[in-house]
């Protein structure tokens, strides 16, 4: 088994064994407006692959209020995991984060998020594959789209090869089963397993050096 199998392979695991300890999650995840947000904050949404690890990437940014891991850009209401793992859904894995912008701004939230991804592949991220794991900037606005844009055009000229992230319209936000929410806290050996057999931070240290 190679280790993109190995690593998909423990992620369906995982989170059947979770769900089915936990029958409360099993089912679909819920859609959710966009959440009110707590007073004076703002929200984004960012596709990285593994939801597990962009959460974890974004909860180190001094003015992170809080991250969810989800789905979106779909038009399937209420998707579960494995329809999104599955593939034909439409669905990215993502996480929206709600951030204080008198602590860090969009700009830098979104120049955060290029250096902890791949933006060279067109094919998933990682040994993650498939549509449902590429890595996107949802934006919510014009001033979003421009961040994002321009930091595409300015990694274009750092790595001197086509950018793939994509740059997608904010759309309804469904967030993931609970299992999955805060899962590199919850399960810290074996997000730690999964996360170096993906190959994950070998390959951005190898990218972004």
């Amino acid at each position: 088994m190679t280790i993109t199998h190995l690593s998909s392979f423990f992620r369906a695991i995982t989170a059947v064994a979770i769900a089915g300890a936990a029958a409360s999650c099993s089912g679909a995840a819920t859609s959710q407006p966009p959440a009110r947000d707590k007073a004076g904050s703002d929200q984004a949404v960012f596709a990285g692959g593994c939801f597990w690890c962009t959460e974890s990437d974004f909860d180190k940014i001094p003015g992170v209020l809080s991250t969810t891991s989800g789905y979106t850009g779909g038009k399937l209401r209420n998707p579960t995991y494995e329809q999104v793992s599955a593939g034909g859904t439409g669905h990215i894995e993502a996480v929206r984060v709600i951030y204080d912008p008198a602590k860090v701004s969009y700009a830098t939230l979104a120049a955060r998020f290029i250096r902890t991804i791949d933006p060279l592949d067109s094919g998933g991220s990682f040994c993650d594959r498939g549509y449902g794991y590429r890595s996107a900037f949802f934006v919510a606005d014009p001033a979003q789209r421009r961040v994002a844009e321009t930091i595409k055009t300015k990694t274009r000229a750092l790595l001197k090869k086509p950018v793939a992230t994509l740059v997608l319209p904010a759309a309804t936000f469904y967030p993931a089963e609970a299992y999955h929410q805060d899962y590199y806290k919850k399960n810290p050996v074996r997000y730690r397993f999964y996360r170096l057999n993906c190959g994950r931070d070998a390959r951005l240290k190898e990218l972004w050096r």
